[in-house]
């Protein structure tokens, strides 16, 4: 850990021996107290220097020294922000005493009023009670935030989010559940480690683990678009945790039972639905003739003769759209009325736009539209949202806004936003470009990965297909751009591709009409960091 940089790290979560005299491969794990907590206090430290000053870090512990380390944690500085019970329905026989079934849980941060809680991710919120029973797409779709009680088992818990809790049921990993390494007797679950990583994190950010084991923290960090980095002090171990994440890809599904969602007896029988990935549930309810009249006449008020799509991608007119919903009495809210006018101009229901559409080529989006994708993948990921799930709901839309003005700053919000309606709707041509010519392309080779800040940029004013990549070949992004020089200054100026550890590009000299079935050949050949699900083959 001490070649770690110091405050290099955005999230640290650690799972070390708990001093029982468990039979790992080269530790051991039965040494006395005060050697335990001297070397406990050492790795933590540790920790406290790797860690960013807005950093958090999260610590599983055992009964027998959660107390001691939460107060040694607190002595080197880190404020506990929650202590939390992770419950597992599976539980560890004891010849004397109670069966082992509990983790303690501790939340801890650098500085108490600075440090990342993700707490609108609806991937880390609860559904509410109107959700649950009613499957009503008027309640908050961000639901609520689960208090210290996470339950994380296959069959339901009916006092699962019970107020007064303080304790998270998940799952063991037991030797016959399918996400089981087999080399590893202390396995923590995927989805378990998703809440954590999620709510404490963004993409992009560093996640640390110092007591690597099975590679469930690096390998959900990938899976999450974060940076990984590990430490294990054995050596099978290592290359088995190597192999573990190698296999997993960007934006792959959690491995283990979704969270309960059934506490509640549904009374949604006969309702829509729409399966989102990942088994969330996001409820379509059927609209009634009022709601529908509302809606219309808001936009007819708010639209000024635009499209739909203008409304909700222009800033000003989203906001009157909302405003007139709330003053004509619309039920619902912001989310709701957005989805229900975006089910009515796909359903052709909607007034007849005034003003003539609005157009912008992609040679018009060029500069910009790399930005707005990158943005809807950090959402895809952290999120699993769509990208009418992005226009639809404000927290998301701005959360998009933030992301996007960071990599392209000139752009305007209007232009980012619609840049990504753009990607949606050219995707499946560049990915039809990419299937019709990847036998063609599968016979050359990759030109080699230049320095960035050795590259002339003048040698790459032209269009073509960039690979950006980080140390370790790691693939950030894969790129198409006009004049990929300008794309190359940007980059060089744009501190999140700095955060990002952006050190090396590959450049493919084409035509303004292949880059974009490049890109998503790449794509499919390299699945980066930072591009679209859009882009990606279709599975079957």
């Amino acid at each position: 850990m001490s070649r770690v940089r110091p405050e290099a790290v955005d999230l640290v979560f650690a799972d070390p021996p708990f001093n029982i005299g468990y039979d790992y491969d080269v530790y051991d794990d039965q040494r006395s107290a005060s050697e335990y907590l001297d070397w406990s206090r050492d790795w933590m430290r540790g920790v406290h220097r790797c860690l960013r000053p807005s950093g958090s870090f999260w610590l599983a512990i055992g009964d027998e020294y959660a107390a001691e380390l939460k107060l040694t944690a607190q002595k080197l500085g880190f404020v506990c922000r929650s202590w939390v019970i992770w419950y597992y329905t599976f539980g560890v026989n004891c010849v004397r005493g109670f069966s082992r079934s509990h983790t303690h849980l501790f939340h801890f941060v650098k500085d108490r009023d600075d440090f990342t809680f993700n707490s609108d991710n609806p991937l880390v919120r609860v559904p509410s009670a109107r959700q649950l029973v009613y499957a009503d797409g008027r309640a908050n779709p961000k639901g609520r935030l689960p208090d210290n009680t996470w339950i994380y088992r296959p069959q339901d818990a009916p006092s699962a989010f019970a107020p007064q809790h303080d304790t998270w049921y998940f799952a063991r990993v037991a030797g016959t559940f399918s996400e089981r390494q087999g080399f590893h007797g202390c396995q923590m679950p995927e989805r378990l480690l998703g809440r954590i990583i999620r709510i404490s994190s963004h993409p992009g950010d560093v996640v640390m683990d110092p007591f690597a084991g099975s590679g469930t923290t690096l390998t959900v960090a990938k899976k999450l678009g974060r940076q990984w980095l590990g430490l294990e002090l054995s050596p099978e171990y290592a290359r088995k945790v190597r192999n573990r994440v190698d296999a997993a890809s960007v934006g792959d599904e959690l491995v283990g039972p979704a969270d309960p969602r059934t506490s509640a007896p549904s009374q949604a029988r006969g309702k829509s639905k729409l399966e989102r990935k990942g088994g969330q549930q996001i409820p379509l309810p059927k609209v009634d003739d009022e709601t529908i009249a509302g809606v219309t006449a808001a936009y007819r008020a708010a639209g000024e003769g635009n499209t739909a799509d203008v409304v909700l991608c222009d800033p000003e007119l989203s906001a009157a759209f909302r405003q007139q919903c709330k003053r004509l009495g619309v039920p619902g809210a912001a989310f709701f009325w957005n989805r229900v006018l975006l089910r009515l101009r796909k359903s052709g229901r909607l007034p007849k736009s005034e003003n003539k559409p609005r157009r912008f080529t992609f040679a018009q989006m060029d500069e910009y539209s790399f930005a707005s994708e990158i943005a809807l993948r950090q959402l895809e990921i952290d999120f699993g949202l769509t990208v009418d799930d992005v226009l639809c709901s404000p927290d998301a839309v701005a959360e998009f806004d933030g992301i996007a003005h960071e990599f392209s700053p000139a752009a305007s919000t209007f232009e980012l936003r619609w840049a990504a309606l753009a990607i949606r709707k050219r995707s499946k041509k560049s990915k039809e470009i990419a299937r019709k010519k990847q036998h063609d392309w599968l016979s050359k080779r990759l030109p080699p990965a230049k320095v960035l800040n050795k590259c002339d940029v003048a040698k790459y004013d032209r269009p073509g297909t960039y690979i950006f990549e980080a140390p370790g070949q790691r693939t950030l992004y894969v790129g198409e751009a006009l004049n990929v020089a300008q794309r190359l200054r940007l980059a060089r100026e744009c501190r999140p591709w700095e955060k990002l550890e952006l050190s090396a590009m590959r450049f493919v000299p084409s035509t303004a009409d292949e880059c974009h079935g490049l890109q998503s050949f790449f794509v499919a050949r390299r699945t980066p960091m930072l591009n679209s699900k859009l882009l990606y083959p279709e599975r079957s």
